[in-house]
Formats: C-alpha cells, sequence, structure tokens
C-alpha cells in the first residue's frame, strides 16, 4: 500500500491549488480524481472572472493549473473514492483500484447541478443551457433568458441576470416562490423579470448550433407552449459529492461538510474545501482560496502531529 503525507481527493481548481501548497511545504502529495483534472472548467468555454485573465478558456485554465500543482513533486492518479477510514494519526483511502494510507487528506470532490432530466438539457450544454450565471451570463447581453427554479439560487441569479439581459422569464413549478421574501421583492419590482406559475419545462429546444427555446406545460390546465430565450439557466438544486464520507459525521443533513476558518472538519486530518463546503458562494476564486488555507492547515497538522510524537517519547 503506497503512503503519502496527504492525499486529495478531487482535481479541481481547489483540490489542485491545495496540492500545490501541500507539496511546496516539502510534503509527498497523491491528487485522485475520477476524471481529468480541472472538473467543471473542462465544461466551461470561457471563464471571464478569474483573476489574471480577461478572458480564458476552461481546459486551458485547468491544465495550466495543473502543471503549477505538479511542479514540486504532486503526484495525480486516477482513483474512485469509496470511502475513507481514520486511524487516528493515519487514514486508509479506499478506491475501486486500490487502498492507499495518508496522514491527512483533502477532500475537494465538488458539487453536482440537479438536472432538469427533460430533451435537449445535455444536448444544449455549453451551447445555452447554463447553471451558473454567474460564470456564463456576460454572454447573454441583451438577449432575452429564462430561468428555472423559485428558490434562493433562482432568483438571485435571475436578478443578477436582470443586468444584463433584454428580458428574464422565470419559470417555476409551483404558484408562489420559496425564495426569501426580500429577493422575492426585488424581483418583482424588477421591470426586466416576468413569471410563469405551475409551469414545468419539457424540453429544451434549439437549432443545430444553440437554444432557442423551452417548450412547457402548465401543470394545472395542462396547457403547452413555447417560450422563446437564448439562454436557460436550471437552479433546482445542487447535489455535494459525498457519498464516500457520510459515515465520517462531517457533513450536514443536505450531505455538506461542515469545516472551520481552517477547511478543518470533525475529524482530525481530514480537511474540505471548494463546492464540497458548506458555504454561500461557489466559484473557481473561493475554491483555490480554500485550497491554499487548506495546504497549509495540512502542513501545520502534520507538524503538530510531530511534536506530540516527540513528547510521548
Amino acid at each position: 500500500m503506497k503512503s503519502y503525507d496527504v492525499i486529495v481527493i478531487g482535481a479541481g481548481p481547489g483540490g489542485m491549488t491545495g496540492a500545490l501548497y501541500a507539496s511546496r511545504a516539502n510534503l509527498s502529495v497523491l491528487m485522485l480524481d475520477r476524471g481529468i483534472y480541472g472538473g467543471q472548467m473542462n465544461n466551461t468555454a470561457a471563464i471571464e472572472n478569474y483573476p489574471g485573465f480577461k478572458s480564458v478558456l476552461g481546459p486551458d485554465l485547468a491544465k495550466d493549473m495543473y502543471e503549477g500543482s505538479t511542479q514540486f513533486g504532486a503526484e495525480y492518479a486516477y482513483g474512485s473514492v469509496t470511502a475513507i477510514e481514520d486511524h487516528g494519526d493515519h487514514k486508509i483511502v479506499k478506491t475501486d483500484d486500490g487502498d492507499y494510507e495518508t496522514k491527512a487528506v483533502i477532500v475537494a470532490t465538488g458539487s453536482e447541478y440537479k438536472k432538469l432530466g427533460v430533451p435537449g438539457e445535455d444536448k444544449f450544454g455549453g451551447r445555452g443551457v447554463s447553471y451558473c450565471a454567474v460564470c456564463d451570463g456576460a454572454f447573454f447581453k441583451n438577449r432575452e433568458v429564462v430561468v428555472i427554479g423559485g428558490g434562493d439560487s433562482a432568483v438571485e441569479e435571475g436578478l443578477y441576470l436582470a443586468g444584463l439581459a433584454s428580458k428574464v422569464t422565470i419559470i417555476h413549478r409551483r404558484d408562489q416562490l420559496r425564495a426569501q421574501k426580500i429577493l422575492q421583492d426585488r424581483a418583482f419590482a424588477n421591470d426586466k423579470i416576468e413569471f410563469v406559475w405551475n409551469t414545468n419545462v419539457t424540453e429544451i429546444l434549439g437549432d443545430d448550433m444553440k437554444v432557442t427555446g423551452v417548450a412547457t406545460k402548465n401543470n394545472q390546465t395542462g396547457e403547452t407552449g413555447e417560450i422563446a430565450a437564448s439562454g436557460v439557466f436550471i437552479y433546482v438544486g445542487t447535489l455535494p459529492m459525498t457519498d464516500a464520507f457520510t459515515d465520517l459525521g462531517i457533513t450536514d443533513d443536505a450531505g455538506w461538510i461542515k469545516t472551520n476558518d481552517h477547511m478543518a472538519t470533525a475529524v482530525p486530518g481530514i480537511f474540505a474545501i471548494g463546492d464540497v463546503r458548506q458555504k454561500d458562494l461557489r466559484q473557481i476564486t473561493t475554491a483555490v482560496g480554500d485550497g491554499g488555507i487548506a495546504g497549509q492547515a495540512v502542513f501545520s497538522y502534520l507538524e503538530d502531529l510531530k511534536s506530540q510524537a516527540a513528547s510521548a517519547q
């Protein structure tokens, strides 16, 4: 069984930054990911809100981050993690392809968007279908867009899009929003935002290149229709990718991992960063910040272990 000072589970922007900081502190580091490094950046055509770049292709930024994250010796390997065994001063990270031993773990597995599961959603991903207005809203300046959902995220992102788009139509399956009252008031007062109630989107429409609109069905009357739009923003929830860690007691009721300001969880030696954390803003910049903090926190944790071991002798 191979052994490391720290294993980073996930090689998105947070995980790669954590690996960079930990390896630069002369720790032995392994990054494990079940896919290619970069995470959701690989599905983003252009990133315009990452400092240092006016605009950068998601895959290009992922490549640059990867090269930086491995320059001090961090290793990268494919691995679908199934569990972490906590043995106090060391952990066993179990994967489909074998087990690894480590003194510390940084969980950077991220989250995934809930999907509508309707025709056209996957086909037009990155071509008009989006799950992040902050990431992609600028591509729809002065165009009409649709937002699907009725919670805080849907209304907040609808308000954000109203500052860019010519019109925002928020489609909700119920007859009232679930968002906070203050957000509702702002949305109702915005002349660019319209609401379509008691309605489900049944299909995302488009031509050979891009989204052109959505097909709808009123769930009270059965009436069907279409709404023209250049962009469709879906906010029906996100899911933390934490199935492998639920037995550790480090998640809240919704599955998000709880940490302190040092990215430490309730289990000593296990840290969590990026989108998998219980927090408000989930962006590349915030994941990178979490990763830097966690990389340094792991170093401090391991130094404390050394001191304790020396004192016990």
